[in-house]
């Protein structure tokens, strides 16, 4: 079969379009044909070698296609399903471990089934978890037009929350205003003071920052007094070390650094979360955004154009093109 495969840590070049071995399900799997794969920002930081794999490996996490092969026999040759959680995605077939996996419609669209489970589940233990928002709470969404942005943005908005984004540009201000935002900011060392104005003065319970080391100084000015920093991500880097002490400085507030993985670890938990976000997507209480669709063999473009903020909400590599 044919994948992407990553043989060495580097930039978007090491990614190549090659013949490999097909997998081989556990009693513990299913064996998926993938039709189309999820590009999230975890997977530029496998790449890259932030996060650890052995080399060579074929990255990506989630995707949708039809189940090819269960061991088990518990699951139809043919289901359509989604998954997340699943390394190695980035090719023509890829091994599902069966709990990472949740059934889909069959006329849901291909590009949001495929890319819906890990920027959803993201967003749904940010906004349902992390920091349970509702009616009268306030949130601060940096990256407010990517794709964890809008949905947490909708998701805050259906819990009754005031959503407050940050955006780099005119485009993206408009989308975020479409998912629901109150109030839309760019990026700039004046942040906090500028979100404070807003509000009275309070700070928000919450910030959801996924840039990291460009806005967290942000982030810890303008979180209210015993509120909640929430780094989900480093979109521009790593956040250096950080001074214990500088929680307290700030008005005793809480920082935390969560996964999916500790947030779907519970029994039960990661079903439970799938099937929130595949349920509002059919009820057409959940939008997601695919702004582009790439052949899998230009998946190193496409995490350029990821790296270099050329797209908006998700994007996807079409393994049948």
């Amino acid at each position: 079969m044919f994948a992407i495969q990553v043989s060495r840590p580097g930039g978007p070049e090491v990614l190549e379009y090659v013949e490999v071995n097909a997998p081989t399900p556990t009693d513990d799997q299913v064996l998926v044909a993938v039709d189309v794969a999820g590009v999230n920002y975890i997977d530029t930081y496998y790449r890259e070698g932030i996060y650890h794999a052995k080399t060579p490996f074929v990255p990506g996490f989630e995707g949708t296609g039809r189940v090819l092969k269960d061991p088990r026999g518990e699951i139809a040759e043919g289901t359509k399903v989604a998954w997340d959680q699943s390394f190695g995605s980035y090719a023509e077939q890829v091994c599902v471990d069966r709990n990472r996996l949740v059934a889909v419609p069959d006329d849901f669209s291909d590009e949001v089934a495929a890319s819906m489970l890990l920027q959803g589940i993201t967003a749904h233990y940010l906004t349902h978890g992390v920091y349970q928002l509702g009616e009268g709470a306030s949130c601060l969404i940096t990256a407010g037009a990517g794709g964890v942005g809008l949905i947490a943005t909708q998701m805050a908005k259906t819990l009754g929350a005031t959503v407050y984004t940050v955006v780099s540009s005119d485009e993206k201000e408009q989308l975020s205003y479409d998912a629901g935002a109150d109030q839309v900011f760019r990026y700039s060392e004046g942040l906090a003071e500028e979100v404070r104005r807003f509000n009275g003065g309070r700070g928000v319970d919450v910030v959801y920052d996924g840039v990291g080391k460009a806005t967290f100084q942000e982030s810890l000015e303008v979180v209210r007094p015993r509120g909640t920093v929430c780094l989900f991500g480093a979109a521009s880097g790593p956040v250096p070390p950080v001074d214990p002490q500088v929680l307290n400085t700030h008005g005793s507030i809480f920082l935390t650094r969560p996964s999916i993985g500790a947030w779907t670890s519970q029994e039960g938990e990661f079903q439970m979360r799938a099937q929130a976000v595949v349920q509002a997507v059919a009820d057409g209480h959940l939008t997601f955004r695919v702004a582009a669709s790439y052949p899998l063999k230009d998946a190193a473009q496409a995490h350029r154009d990821l790296q270099d903020r050329k797209t908006t909400g998700s994007i996807v590599l079409r393994v049948h093109d």
